[in-house]
């Protein structure tokens, strides 16, 4: 069975978008959430990937790119609307985030192969991308993202990065240490 993707808004009647999506988005199954709004505001962006969104667009997306998005999402991937992106990557830089001890120490359950790939993914690095780095077979990459999202009760690879970031595993505006054999 294909997972579902649900769209939802960050201010609706009744509950808001964010605790809905905490509600829906749950690591055992639920439905994989993509925020679609007109507020275009770090406090929503930050409080939905808290929540478990896989993805947020703006509704001034196109149909097509809104399609692709539906797709990534359903896939198991993240998305974030390009100026968002900007903005986060540019807030992580200045703000340079104490490492949060609750996620550090989930951390610690992790081998050093699947630390290693946690921070490529943080990097952004697609699973053909990290395999390459580490000289492995793509299946071996997914086996480990696998057991990455499961080992720290995450849904997807947003949280994934979301988590190397608060535990400090990755810093911004470092230069990550090398993963790949020579």
């Amino acid at each position: 069975m294909r997972p579902f993707v649900v769209l939802m808004d960050v201010r609706m009647p009744g509950m808001d978008g964010i605790e809905a999506t905490r509600l829906l988005a749950s690591p055992a199954g639920g439905p994989r959430v993509l925020i679609l709004t007109t507020f275009d505001l770090d406090e929503y962006v930050y409080d939905a990937l808290r929540a478990g969104a896989s993805g947020f667009l703006l509704k001034d997306v196109t149909a097509e790119r809104l399609f692709d998005a539906v797709r990534v999402v359903a896939a198991g991937d993240a998305l974030l609307a390009p100026a968002v992106t900007r903005r986060l990557i540019g807030e992580f830089v200045r703000a340079r985030p104490r490492p949060d001890a609750a996620s550090a120490a989930a951390l610690a359950g992790l081998t050093p192969r699947e630390t290693q790939v946690l921070r490529l993914v943080a990097e952004g690095l697609s699973n053909p991308e990290i395999a390459a780095r580490l000289t492995v077979t793509e299946e071996t990459v997914k086996t480990h993202v696998s057991r990455v999202l499961a080992k720290l009760g995450l849904r997807d690879r947003t949280q994934a990065v979301v988590a190397a970031y608060e535990s400090g595993l990755v810093v911004p505006g470092s230069r990550p240490p090398e993963t790949g054999r020579r």
